[in-house]
């Protein structure tokens, strides 16, 4: 991790510099211009799209147009009454002329609607035998054979008022059409009773329109039809290629959309006609959508980059005129600090900020070497010290040898009562004086609660019952060295002194939530009064606060200390950290660190 952090962040001043350059302008402003083409390319391809979209929307409102005039056209061969009696009464005149007349009819039908267009085609049979047609048949007509077509039969079969077929098969002279199927409506002709006197059939040459409608679109662009049964009906171009995965996802849809096929590298735009259930298709390749776009970015970027490599020499260069000075102050700094700061720097060969810079170091030795002769004079004065602590601590321990002579003296003269009270205050003194340890097992601290009763009840005859309220298993609890004893003290000489009832002192020790519960209560006069008898000492003396502070020493947050007073007594609690360590190694265990609690 510091490795990369290395990386990202070099040590040295003029690679800082260039990675912030780089980090925090060249980065971004790359990003930037990176989004904003591409968003630039999004604009476009979605303004194409739609431009597309409105040229499929023509070609289907064109078709639709078509469509709807094929079949007006139905309707008018339905009422012309010219036609009918023809192929109800087809006696009553020549056959020949009859075919004249119905075929000026086809003419006049056709230069009306379709406005010379020739890609309309129209055939009409009656039930009699004849058979008349716009158009010159691939085969020679054959009345039989017509009506025995697939969609003829199906048409006289059913009661249909009209169907359409989008795969009828091309039936006119190669010559004319060359379009392999041809859109036809297939209609009953019925008089004025609904009775059916013929049939008519009205084709268009929708790949004849369809390349009409695609003859001036743009090179690059194709056109395709394509049915639900993933047929490619008609194309622009017989180059045109249509891949698989975008009919696919064009016949999923079931509707009007775009998309891009990436592996085809083109973007695909559709719309569904559903009288046909056909797709009409546009094909853009994306190099021809964006020839433009990628030229203008080629041109940008080269620039840029030109741009951003002399930027980056300018700064490298500017970066080493400034770090040169301090790389060459850095290093007669580093050979000052091996000389023990004995040395300056010399101030002749700089100037402006690195002349301040070495003015301020020079100055900042100069203050250096007054702090080292500060420290080297308090260190000698905290050797002087220490060495009178040591010296005084001789007293006690000769006061501690003495007692030990008292209590060897009143066991030989028999006197138990004397022998009793120096253990107990050797016990105390000796606990003082161990400067080593801070905390100290509760069964040691409760030894030295003893002591102390046992040395208060020789001092005066009063009754004070003492009540112990331990929980088991806290023996080994580790708590501050004499934390409980100044409580009972404090209890003894301000709670209980001068009282007329009879008074006791409460020791109530407890665990919970990880915590040590340690609370001495008295029935005492209460701290106010305590106060009123004993004007030069208060209730919360120098051991209370001395408890009070090492306990803020030793947890930090973790301990609480609390006192309550009134009337009727004092309460004194405390709260540490639950720490138990036994004395000693139980079985299957090395040390005595898991004992922790």
């Amino acid at each position: 991790m510091r490795g990369l952090l290395d990386a990202i962040f070099p040590k040295t001043l003029k690679y800082r510099l260039f990675t912030a350059f780089f980090l925090l302008i060249l980065l971004p402003f790359s990003l930037l211009n990176i989004y904003n083409y591409q968003k630039v390319e999004g604009l476009m391809q979605e303004k194409i799209s739609e431009q597309s979209h409105e040229q499929l929307e023509i070609m289907n409102r064109t078709l639709e147009d078509v469509i709807s005039i094929a079949f007006k056209t139905y309707v008018l061969l339905g009422q012309d009454t010219m036609i009918s009696e023809i192929l109800t009464s087809p006696e009553k005149q020549d056959k020949f002329i009859n075919k004249k007349e119905i075929e000026n009819r086809f003419k006049s039908i056709n230069n009306s609607f379709f406005m010379y267009t020739p890609f309309v085609y129209y055939t009409i049979l009656d039930l009699i035998g004849n058979v008349y047609t716009s158009y010159l048949p691939n085969t020679p007509l054959n009345y039989s054979h017509i009506l025995a077509e697939e969609h003829f039969k199906n048409l006289l079969a059913s009661d249909k008022p009209y169907y359409w077929v989008t795969d009828d098969e091309n039936y006119v002279a190669r010559d004319i059409s060359q379009s392999p199927y041809l859109l036809s409506l297939y209609s009953p002709l019925k008089d004025a009773n609904y009775q059916t006197y013929g049939v008519a059939r009205v084709s268009i040459d929708y790949s004849y329109w369809f390349t009409n409608m695609t003859r001036s679109a743009p090179d690059h662009q194709d056109y395709f039809i394509i049915n639900h049964s993933s047929e490619i009906v008609a194309q622009s171009s017989k180059n045109s290629i249509l891949s698989a995965f975008s009919v696919k996802e064009i016949i999923k849809t079931n509707g009007t959309g775009n998309f891009v096929d990436s592996e085809s590298k083109v973007m695909v735009n559709y719309i569904y006609i559903p009288s046909l259930d056909w797709f009409l298709v546009n094909s853009v390749p994306m190099d021809v959508l964006f020839n433009e776009m990628n030229s203008l970015k080629k041109q940008y970027f080269t620039t840029y980059l030109l741009f951003t490599a002399t930027f980056i020499l300018i700064t490298f260069v500017i970066s080493q005129k400034m770090t040169l000075p301090l790389y060459q102050l850095q290093k007669k700094m580093r050979a000052v600090v091996d000389n023990n700061f004995k040395g300056k720097l010399s101030e002749d060969k700089y100037t402006g900020e690195i002349l301040v810079l070495t003015r301020t170091y020079n100055q900042m030795l100069d203050d250096m070497q007054v702090l080292i002769q500060k420290l080297k004079a308090e260190e000698r004065q905290k050797e002087a010290v220490r060495f009178q602590m040591l010296l005084s601590q001789m007293n006690p321990h000769f006061l501690l040898n003495t007692l030990n002579i008292i209590k060897w003296l009143a066991l030989r003269k028999e006197v138990p009562e004397i022998s009793e009270i120096s253990i107990s205050l050797g016990k105390l003194l000796e606990t003082s004086l161990n400067s080593e340890k801070d905390l100290i097992f509760l069964q040691e601290e409760f030894e030295l609660v003893e002591a102390y009763i046992v040395i208060q009840r020789y001092k005066d005859d009063r009754n004070v019952e003492i009540i112990y309220e331990i929980e088991e298993g806290l023996e080994f609890a580790l708590i501050p060295k004499l934390s409980i004893e100044p409580l009972f003290e404090n209890a003894y000489i301000h709670g209980l002194n001068g009282q007329k009832q009879a008074g006791f002192i409460h020791l109530r020790i407890h665990s919970a939530d990880q915590y040590l519960f340690i609370e001495v209560i008295d029935n005492g006069v209460g701290i106010q009064e305590a106060m009123k008898n004993n004007r030069k000492r208060q209730r919360k003396g120098i051991g209370l606060n001395n408890i009070q502070e090492r306990l803020k020493l030793l947890f930090k947050d973790s301990s609480t200390f609390d006192i309550e007073s009134n009337e009727s007594g004092t309460s004194v609690r405390f709260k540490i950290p639950l720490l138990i360590s036994t004395p000693y190694i139980e079985e299957g265990q090395t040390d005595v660190e898991g004992n922790h609690c």
